[in-house]
């Protein structure tokens, strides 16, 4: 292992060994009627393999031009994905990217060097309420991708690896499990996987990744003799043979993980890095407003508007 992301370690004892190392109770923020739960960062863990930050928007019903409006902003040092069961997204950024982001499709933004997007429910096409829910996450890059260039890639949900049997069905979005490998390139060793059992159903957790944690979106599951209930975040010891087993109303889980990286991250605003100097240059470059002259510009189509550098 090359570092331990958990930030205060504990060595369980007898039966607790092939059990949970952290479990993560989510903060929950309300965005004037939308509520987004955040797992990751948390205060005992800040990430779980390269996946540094993890959020739960909704579930909730966006009124025709009363939805998700984020304007502009930047990135440094990650990669993204919004990942929806429920609604639809408009993704613009500084590349020329104009996509929409549905349910089960990936959308993989790489922001390396520099990025800035905007993320909208700006379709002139609803013309009644839109259920939306789904994930957001960010994954940190290693050190010698913080740099690289921008990038955008999307597969659509039919490209995904999807496996099911035994009252379980599995769709892989980044990386590799079960056997199976994700289309979109990423820069380090991942999983990251939608899974849906049925009631009692039984699914081990991959065991060729270093680190490895379950989201359980809706529904409880149990491990290791002990019930989780939709909301949580928990974390398995490494090398450890585990899983889940769904509850009497079934479940739906993320499951995440990989190779750990060389060492922790530093995280400012939406910026990620792994030095403070990284992160400073990059907030004097966008409080600068400089665009096109500066690593930062903003996204063909939506470039009337941005979210301002944050007094702290």
């Amino acid at each position: 292992m090359s570092w331990n992301p958990a930030l205060d370690p504990e060595c369980p004892m007898g039966d607790a060994v092939d059990a949970i190392d952290t479990v993560i109770i989510p903060r929950a923020r309300d965005l004037g009627g939308f509520e987004v739960r955040r797992a990751l960062p948390a205060p005992r863990r800040q990430m779980v393999g390269p996946f540094i930050f993890f959020d739960q928007m909704g579930p909730a019903e966006f009124l025709p031009t009363k939805g998700m409006d984020v304007r502009p902003h930047p990135h440094i040092g990650l990669a993204t994905i919004s990942y929806l069961y429920r609604g639809r997204m408009h993704h613009r950024d500084s590349l020329g990217t104009d996509a929409w982001i549905e349910p089960g499709a990936v959308n993989w933004m790489v922001a390396g060097h520099g990025i800035t997007h905007s993320e909208r429910t700006d379709d002139a096409t609803q013309a009644g309420p839109m259920p939306f829910f789904g994930i957001q996450t960010w994954v940190a890059l290693p050190k010698d991708h913080e740099d690289r260039p921008a990038e955008f890639e999307h597969a659509a949900k039919d490209a995904l690896p999807f496996m099911e049997g035994e009252g379980k069905s599995v769709r892989l979005i980044l990386g590799s499990a079960y056997g199976e490998t994700a289309p979109v390139k990423t820069a380090s060793e991942m999983f990251y996987a939608d899974a849906v059992l049925e009631p009692g159903a039984h699914l081990p957790l991959p065991d060729d990744h270093e680190d490895r944690g379950v989201y359980v979106v809706e529904g409880d599951v149990d491990v290791a003799g002990a019930t989780y209930p939709a909301g949580q975040m928990f974390v398995f010891r490494p090398s450890d043979r585990v899983g889940l087993t769904a509850g009497s109303a079934g479940a739906r889980v993320m499951l995440l993980g990989g190779e750990t990286l060389e060492g922790p991250r530093y995280i400012w605003w939406n910026f990620v890095a792994s030095s403070k100097e990284r992160i400073e240059t990059a907030k004097e470059e966008w409080r600068r407003e400089a665009w096109g002259q500066d690593r930062f510009t903003l996204p063909p189509g939506d470039d009337a508007e941005f979210i301002p550098l944050p007094e702290r």
